[in-house]
């Protein structure tokens, strides 16, 4: 049985109908309370080098238009600007800048869609969710320690590099078991497939998912539910935040299971290991990218 549509910042209640989520997405209320997220985060501009201060004049222009399109399952997004952010340990990060405008619809798509997804998603992950932080990650560790768990195991996931290779039809899927307004999925799509602009010339996506708009920590998550689901089916205690994981056992030879290479921790380490799942949350998909207030962009 699929979620409920829940409520969006401000507490408007949204229709249980899963054929009208995009009516919910677009109704005054949560576009408001949209609008005002976008705001108050700022943040760069996207390929039509538009800013956060000229968004208000636009809509007032755009919107009704920019609606119809919306509700008719028509609306095309823009292609995103290609920025390299480097890292703390060296490389770059490449995030897609979306416009201001799609900023604003994926925040509103957002809004509607967390509440849908939010029932089904593990107890033992904390990244990018309403109500969790990185402290209940160092909560959470404490507890599988004190249970007597000190072995754990770091599935040290490359998930910047799943990202980048995943296939939209699965992605896709995951998504339709939750989602059954075809507009939406169409615009979900159509999201995963805007291109990536750089140099004044547009490459196509065919495959990856874009990190940078506020729709991508959901979709990290909704695919990263298949593997919390696999360790808890096979009755280990894990804790995720974003792409940290680590399992809990008691025994090193436990740990050992499935190739793992277990470290005994304390309840230091367990501090010191949610610590980093804080600093690499600062790091990887952030929420909305126009947090980052990228200068050299």
């Amino acid at each position: 049985m699929r979620a409920d549509v829940g409520t969006v910042d401000g507490g408007q209640t949204k229709p249980d109908v899963q054929e009208k989520l995009m009516e919910a997405i677009v109704s005054k209320a949560n576009m408001g309370a949209a609008y005002r997220r976008v705001k108050k985060n700022g943040g760069a501009a996207g390929v039509d080098g538009m800013t956060t201060e000229a968004l208000a004049e636009h809509l007032r222009q755009h919107w009704p238009v920019i609606r119809e399109k919306l509700l008719a399952g028509t609306y095309i997004p823009q292609a995103v600007r290609r920025v390299e952010i480097p890292k703390p340990n060296g490389g770059v990060r490449v995030l897609g800048i979306p416009t201001v405008m799609d900023r604003l619809i994926q925040q509103a798509m957002n809004q509607v869609l967390q509440p849908v997804f939010e029932p089904g998603f593990s107890d033992a992950s904390f990244g990018f969710r309403p109500q969790r932080s990185a402290q209940q990650a160092i909560e959470r560790a404490h507890a599988y320690v004190a249970e007597g768990k000190v072995w754990v195991v770091d599935l040290d996931l490359d998930l910047e590099a799943f990202f980048d290779r995943v296939n939209h039809d699965i992605l896709m899927s995951r998504v339709a078991r939750q989602v059954e307004d075809k507009r939406v999925l169409k615009l979900i799509r159509r999201y995963l497939e805007a291109g990536m602009m750089e140099g004044g010339l547009e490459s196509p996506r065919r495959e990856g998912t874009p990190q940078g708009g506020p729709l991508s920590p959901l979709l990290s998550n909704v695919l990263l539910t298949d593997l919390d689901q696999e360790i808890e089916k096979r009755g280990l205690s894990h804790c995720r935040y974003a792409d940290d994981c680590n399992v809990y056992v008691k025994t090193q030879k436990s740990g050992e299971r499935g190739n793992g290479r277990p470290d005994r921790v304390s309840g230091e380490a367990a501090q010191a290991q949610g610590e980093h799942c804080q600093e690499r949350g600062r790091e990887i998909l952030d929420a909305e990218v126009s947090r980052l207030h990228l200068e050299r962009a």
